[in-house]
């Protein structure tokens, strides 16, 4: 069973989260860790002393890498055989599942193979490690405080006056939209990549007056390098500059337009 890698920079913006005031679901659902991996770094990081009241000066080096090691010191729970002979039809089970089978169904027809598995394991398999089962809960959004949250999306924006060739060059935009205010700030790109979010970021600050505490970003690769439905993960080098900065991303879950942000930049004024 391979089990993912806890990053420095991710643990320390649990902790950061933490400190914050965020609980743990919160922080899980913003990093895309499992809500358990955030309760046990948090458990550890409060077996050395630390406290919300702590405040993020505490999380200092010395601080993480007593954390790390008293971490690798924390034997996880290994998983069973009947969890190993899941991974290793795993093929036939997703072919199953893709075809609509119920999990009842599908437990017989690994039986008549001579496959054993017991139904809580396999409903545990599927869930964990082929997304079965997954729905999206309605959840009421309440509206944030001025300067709570921010929401980023990109766009094309049109072309460029024809260079010397005669060519016309399509560009970007980053467009921010202040979820309180509907303020909007855009900001032209061509390439989008994480070194022009972190530019368009800084100006952003500049157009608002100040840093919002929580950025919403629409799942661009710039900085959401894994766009998951339960499990998104963020661009280590944006979620450095976040931390740097004192805020938050929060990404919106991928395939879900009920996430998306609640202020779309449809209204943004194109060139032509």
């Amino acid at each position: 069973m391979v089990y993912r890698e806890v990053t420095r920079v991710e643990t320390k913006e649990v902790l950061r989260q933490w400190v914050g005031g965020a609980g743990c679901k919160r922080i899980s659902a913003r990093l895309g860790l499992d809500v358990k991996t955030v309760r046990r770094y948090v458990h550890a990081a409060q077996a050395l002393g630390l406290t919300p009241a702590s405040g993020e000066a505490a999380l200092t080096d010395e601080l993480l890498t007593a954390l790390l090691a008293s971490m690798r010191t924390q034997a996880g729970r290994p998983r069973g055989e009947a969890w190993e002979c899941c991974q290793a039809h795993r093929d036939r089970i997703k072919q199953l599942l893709a075809q609509g089978l119920r999990l009842s169904k599908l437990r017989k027809l690994l039986l008549r193979q001579g496959v054993h598995v017991p139904y809580a394991t396999l409903h545990r398999f599927a869930v964990a490690e082929l997304g079965f089962g997954r729905t999206a809960a309605t959840v009421p959004i309440a509206d944030c405080a001025p300067g709570e949250e921010l929401q980023v999306d990109t766009g094309w924006m049109g072309y460029l006056e024809p260079d010397a060739r005669g060519k016309r060059r399509r560009f970007r935009a980053w467009i921010f939209t202040a979820v309180y205010s509907r303020h909007r700030f855009v900001w032209p790109c061509l390439p989008e990549t994480t070194v022009s979010a972190i530019q368009a970021c800084e100006q952003a600050w500049l157009f608002f007056g100040g840093i919002f505490r929580v950025l919403l970003p629409d799942n661009t690769k710039a900085i959401v390098v894994l766009a998951d439905p339960l499990g998104a993960r963020i661009n280590p080098t944006f979620l450095e500059y976040a931390q740097a900065r004192g805020f938050v991303v929060d990404p919106a879950r991928a395939r879900h337009a009920r996430d998306k942000g609640r202020v779309e930049p449809r209204g943004t004024q194109r060139a032509r």
